[in-house]
């Protein structure tokens, strides 16, 4: 099973007829297609999030840096996509190794309620992760815009764990109330007694695919300005670094668009199919073979998408993991896969660079020689900070090819550079 409210309008026994109809539609087979998809997924996205022995880049000399509110995000996107396969895993198994369960959600008034109970469960758990995975891509493109407009502090991180995790918990729990009501044995009948589970569902869903793009946007066109800025000139590499992060942008939302939006078109198949007066009727025979192959589509694309995901965010890290403790410590995940690398031949310490990375520099211990008045450094390096804490996500280095840099923080904590002509 995916990521769809109809698991929950299955726990019901009078469940409505559209339901009925997917739902039955060949179990077994949709099934193990949902375990397969989502084991992958799951052993992949462990692999890109495991420690790898070139998983990562130095920044010259230096230390490598503590983790950014961007990178804390990213990761905890991978882990609720993970711990939401886990559960299509547990509930399709469930599904096909004991079906005389499943058959016990179909009797009205039965007097045993474990398999309401693994039901309800099992698709809570499920639209739990998924849709707090879908808030928390919503905060990430809310902490990249915030933090270049050096708006977002070190406390936000803590504001977007009480958004996320407060409205996915909320809004699950109230959809299926509203739902369940009176009771699970004895759910209401008509449409209009399920649309808040959909609605609640769903409106994470929307709010990703319609508010990200314009959020991302408004970033790219931010930095850009900030690099026109700052050198009064947009030189090709900071074309390049423009094209780059609207490259990055656009893949996080390409696997978004692919994966949930047959979710939007399955739902609006099934509702059309509600409204009619009997869904096997011969002129609506397109709509139910569309509604069944969005459906299997589903079943593949929603599990997929932690993988998926995960390669949007850090692209392929590989399969060489090492998981001794000294490189363990070292690690550095690179979140973006962004950076100017060396590529023909052009260095990242001379020029003007733009690293997406999932750890940056603190930036509170710079000296004063190298701040401007209002606690930004100089030109020399330009880091978009979250009110100079770890909190930043964004890390603009800009410097010519004349200039060096060395090490300016005692403790090692922080990647200090200073300017010398």
């Amino acid at each position: 099973m995916m990521a769809s409210p109809r698991l929950e309008t299955f726990c019901c026994p009078n469940r409505d007829a559209s339901t009925e109809f997917v739902i039955t539609f060949q179990p077994l087979f949709f099934s193990a297609i949902c375990i397969g998809s989502a084991g992958l997924s799951l052993v992949f996205s462990i692999l890109q999030l495991l420690p790898k022995r070139r998983g990562y880049r130095r920044l010259g000399q230096y230390p490598l840096p503590k983790p950014a509110s961007s990178s804390r995000i990213l990761f905890i996107i991978s882990i609720c996509d993970i711990l939401g396969c886990t559960g299509i895993i547990v509930r399709s198994s469930i599904w096909l190794g004991l079906p005389n369960l499943v058959r016990g959600i179909n009797v009205a008034n039965n007097s045993d309620v474990w398999p309401e109970v693994f039901c309800v469960g099992s698709a809570m758990w499920i639209q739990l992760f998924f849709s707090a995975s879908f808030w928390w891509t919503f905060c990430y493109a809310v902490d990249v815009f915030l933090v270049v407009k050096r708006s977002a502090g070190i406390s936000t991180i803590i504001l977007y764990h009480m958004i996320t995790w407060g409205l996915a918990v909320l809004l699950c729990v109230e959809g299926v109330a509203m739902l369940y009501y009176p009771s699970i044995s004895s759910c209401e009948n008509g449409l209009q007694h399920a649309i808040p589970h959909y609605i609640t569902t769903y409106a994470p869903l929307l709010l990703v695919l319609i508010v990200n793009p314009t959020l991302f946007a408004r970033t790219v066109s931010a930095v850009t300005s900030l690099l026109k800025g700052r050198q009064g000139i947009y030189t090709e590499n900071e074309r390049r670094l423009g094209t780059e992060i609207k490259i990055r942008f656009f893949k996080i939302m390409l696997v978004f668009f692919i994966c949930w939006l047959p979710n939007i078109i399955n739902e609006s198949l099934l509702f059309y199919l509600e409204m009619q007066t009997d869904i096997k009727a011969g002129d609506l025979k397109n709509i139910r073979n569309a509604a069944l192959i969005t459906w299997f589509i589903m079943g593949i694309l929603n599990p997929m998408s932690g993988f998926l995901n995960t390669l949007a965010f850090h692209g392929w890290t590989g399969f060489k993991v090492d998981c001794s403790l000294q490189t363990r410590r070292e690690l550095a995940w690179d979140s973006a896969s962004t950076s100017a690398a060396n590529v023909g031949g052009y260095n990242p310490i001379v020029g003007s660079t733009l690293l997406y990375q999932s750890h940056v520099q603190e930036a509170k211990n710079m000296t004063g020689k190298n701040m401007t008045g209002n606690g930004q450094p100089a030109s020399d390096a330009i880091s978009v900070l979250s009110e100079g804490s770890e909190s930043s996500t964004i890390e603009i280095h800009m410097s010519t090819e004349h200039r060096d840099y060395e090490e300016i923080d005692a403790d090692g904590e922080s990647l200090g550079s200073s300017a010398r002509h």
